[in-house]
């Protein structure tokens, strides 16, 4: 979806001259790759572990040092996650930092096992094209297979707004943007239009 604009707008405030950076614009400046490169329409190579653990470990830390940069320019009341195709990496590698004080989650070779038949709508941003806000229909609850370091494999079960999250970032790392999962009419609404900023998405009986 196209936005009216240009990347950096410029005013005058008090006689002093102010740009404004979009945040799509914003997110390219810290590195993240945007909606229209090939790299975010492409499945994500699997880690072939423990054989690749040196390789799938400084993916993991260029995927949290990107959060840390991001994190400091924008809040994230719901959470945030990262692929590493969203920094151009095309592995399948993905990091999740639920709301709150919560430990990170991270996630190598994820495949969704199971999903919940029951589904919520709610607002979601993508760091990839920022200037948006889209309302996205995501099971309630998920069981996420991923890949452990040593080569093991892990067994989890997300929900709610955790579930939201990790389905996100495993969308990424199988070549999806969360448009693909809107329904038929509904489009992304600017995000100046959005008002949910600084607040958790609302669950029943939360």
């Amino acid at each position: 979806m196209a936005v009216p604009g240009t990347a950096r707008t410029r005013h005058t405030t008090r006689g002093v001259q102010v740009i404004d950076v979009r945040p799509s614009q914003q997110m390219r400046d810290l590195g993240v790759v945007q909606r229209g490169a090939g790299i975010l329409a492409e499945p994500a190579r699997a880690f072939e572990l423990p054989a690749e653990r040196d390789v799938a470990e400084h993916v993991v830390d260029e995927l949290f040092a990107a959060m840390e940069r991001i994190g400091q320019v924008h809040p994230f009341a719901k959470g945030m996650g990262l692929a590493a195709p969203q920094m151009g990496i095309g592995r399948a590698a993905a990091v999740v930092q639920p709301p709150g004080n919560a430990p990170a989650i991270t996630l190598l070779n994820p495949q969704i096992i199971i999903h919940s038949e029951e589904t919520d709508e709610q607002y979601e941003g993508c760091l990839s094209f920022f200037d948006v806000r889209g309302l996205v229909p995501r099971p309630l609850k998920i069981t996420v297979e991923t890949t452990a370091l040593t080569g093991g494999t892990v067994t989890t079960v997300y929900e709610r707004g955790l579930a939201r999250l990790i389905h996100h970032e495993i969308d990424h790392l199988d070549g999806l943007l969360y448009i693909a999962r809107m329904r038929t009419g509904v489009a992304p609404i600017p995000v100046e239009k959005y008002r949910q900023t600084g607040r958790g998405w609302v669950y029943d009986g939360a």
